[in-house]
């Protein structure tokens, strides 16, 4: 079937999101300095010969995107920005050079090669926008028949599982993982994937709604980690659930308490993975300034006498420092999307216009999974 380009006659109006500077925290960032403004079409003209014009049809909601307002991400953007890092919609345009994909095509793109936490031309491009312009390295076909709006929740989530879980954790068939925050959605990915490597888990997190949803989504176990006057203890519950001996790895997107009760629910030589501190998001300083002065911190008498590896799992860092970590784990994520065994969960879905109730319910942690804008 002929598919013809859309020319810039055709192509309507849009809008986007701008963050016109960076607040002192997300909140205060979305509530000051986020503005909902008209966005004309891209001309194709003014495009490059390897670029790919997408009309968005759904961006992701990460906690990276709400740290970056306010600086508080290791990769500053330079504003006035559009947020949305990965996104997914329809090629409307591409340039002559950039062969693979055409008119039409159901896409996703790379966070990492296109928007806000890219590096270089096509950083401007962010997700919460009617239009993306993206070079056609950073554009995939969607694999495996997920919608837009689980595409645009795929790579980022599902890479950082791999990087973290595989990569630094050498998660094996048979061992048991700890996934804390299994809800949100590097947890739920963390989850997916732990399943799909053979792994037993054990999945925690504040709500016992939240957990009714993750075991669903495939883990073994639940266990909350929040009682009726605040944090509970769960080492009891780990221990009994192994056996009493203990989990062979732990998933840690949290950090704070839920960390140091971590230490204690392992194995002897167990591996402890750091992957973020969503309990503490605000160990740096806001509106950009660089420094941790409100650093976390773990007992090494602990870590001692348990025998852990503790490793952390910087993703994009880790990948910036040695190209070939990639390759690989897009390929896995890539054809196990295709397969079916990945699968992104959405569970909240707002217009555009309704960024920002899209943002602090990403904020909140009402969330399970993915949260998406739709323009």
């Amino acid at each position: 079937m002929l598919r013809e380009a859309l020319t810039p006659m055709t192509l309507p109006p849009g809008h986007r999101v701008v963050i016109s500077e960076l607040g002192e925290a997300p909140l205060d960032a979305i509530a000051r300095h986020a503005a909902l403004v008209a966005m004309p079409a891209p001309d194709p003209a003014t495009l490059g010969d390897r670029d790919v014009l997408i009309a968005i049809a759904s961006a992701s909601v990460g906690w990276v995107d709400l740290l970056m307002t306010s600086g508080q991400y290791q990769h500053p953007p330079r504003p006035p920005y559009t947020p949305g890092l990965e996104y997914a919609g329809t090629v409307a345009w591409r340039g002559p050079g950039a062969a693979g994909v055409e008119v039409g095509d159901r896409v996703l793109v790379d966070g990492l090669l296109a928007g806000p936490r890219s590096l270089g031309d096509y950083q401007a491009y962010g997700g919460f926008a009617s239009y993306g312009v993206a070079p056609v390295e950073a554009v995939h076909r969607i694999p495996g028949g997920l919608s837009f709006d689980q595409a645009c929740n795929l790579l980022g989530s599902y890479e950082t599982a791999y990087h973290c879980l595989v990569t630094r954790g050498r998660l094996q068939p048979g061992e048991t993982v700890l996934i804390h925050g299994a809800s949100g959605s590097t947890g739920l990915a963390a989850v997916h994937l732990a399943r799909r490597l053979g792994a037993t888990v054990i999945a925690t997190g504040r709500s016992e709604a939240k957990l009714a949803a993750v075991l669903r989504e495939g883990a073994h176990h639940v266990v909350c980690t929040r009682g009726a006057d605040g944090p509970r203890p769960f080492r009891d519950e780990v221990k009994a659930l192994t056996g009493g001996r203990g989990v062979d790895v732990v998933y840690d997107g949290v950090g704070g308490d839920v960390s140091v009760e971590s230490l204690r629910c392992v194995r002897f030589g167990a591996r402890y993975l750091i992957v973020g501190w969503a309990a503490t998001p605000f160990v740096a300083r806001g509106k950009g300034l660089r420094g941790a002065p409100n650093a976390n911190q773990l007992p090494t008498n602990l870590i001692m006498m348990k025998g852990l590896d503790v490793l952390g799992c910087p993703t994009v860092i880790s990948t910036v420092n040695d190209p070939t970590l990639r390759p690989p784990r897009l390929a896995y994520v890539l054809a196990w999307a295709a397969e079916g065994t990945l699968r992104p969960h959405v569970s909240d879905v707002f217009p555009l216009a309704e960024f920002r109730a899209a943002m602090e319910a990403k904020w909140r942690g009402d969330v399970v999974g993915g949260c998406v804008v739709r323009p």
